[in-house]
């Protein structure tokens, strides 16, 4: 390097140190950001309002949260856990076990129901039948190229649970009610919430621990 690149290096970086240091001195002298005030629920709740306005009163009653949901709200879904446990016991009243003692059903049918998005929409009419749309939130079978990662990988969900008999029951009911098993979780309450039917929740049972189903496979 040339002496007059060294001089010519020497000076940009004395430049650069002083505008530093006159930007910082500056930063000083500045007051702290404001922190912005929450948005207070009244707000939130008038926008939910807003934005259903115009639908029909059966749409107006879905936007109202139930106890469970305006707790799980209130904390953002990370409730102290005493509320939790008090949470997950009253949600468990809710659950409803088949009265024959069957928690399967037919994994095709269950295979149906899973990759079905319908039900529930604007869109869709009066005779539209509800599915669960699990590939949302979630691969089933190994070979699905599609799926969502919201929730957690439920390929061999059977197999790698050896098909044990509690652990059908508990899967059972963490389909029929979710916060029954885990205090404000993400996943839709189906039969809770009369969203599947009974007899659809086993057949999805079936699609997860068949031993023949493509789940397990």
């Amino acid at each position: 390097m040339t002496f007059a690149k060294m001089n010519y290096v020497k000076t940009f970086a004395v430049i650069a140190v002083a505008v530093a240091g006159a930007v910082a001195g500056h930063a000083a002298d500045l007051p702290l950001p404001v922190a912005k005030p929450a948005v207070s629920q009244e707000v939130v709740d008038n926008y939910l309002k807003a934005t259903f306005g115009k639908a029909p009163p059966e749409w107006q009653a879905k936007i109202v949260p139930d106890e469970a949901m305006k707790l799980c709200s209130s904390y953002r879904n990370e409730p102290p856990p005493a509320l939790a446990e008090k949470l997950i016991a009253e949600e468990s009243n809710r659950v409803v076990l088949p009265a024959d003692g069957q928690f399967l059903g037919d994994w095709k049918s269950g295979a149906k129901i899973a990759n079905n998005g319908r039900g529930g929409q604007f869109s869709d009419d009066a005779g539209t039948v509800n599915g669960g749309n699990c590939y949302a939130c979630h691969q089933m079978e190994q070979s699905e190229v599609s799926f969502g990662t919201l929730g957690p990988s439920l390929t061999h969900y059977g197999k790698d649970r050896h098909y044990d008999p509690a652990e059908i029951k508990r899967a059972y009911i963490k389909i029929y009610n979710s916060q029954a098993v885990v205090a404000c979780s993400n996943m839709p309450r189906f039969g809770a919430n009369k969203f599947l039917t009974e007899q659809q929740i086993k057949d999805v049972m079936a699609f997860l621990f068949d031993p023949q189903s493509p789940v397990n496979k």
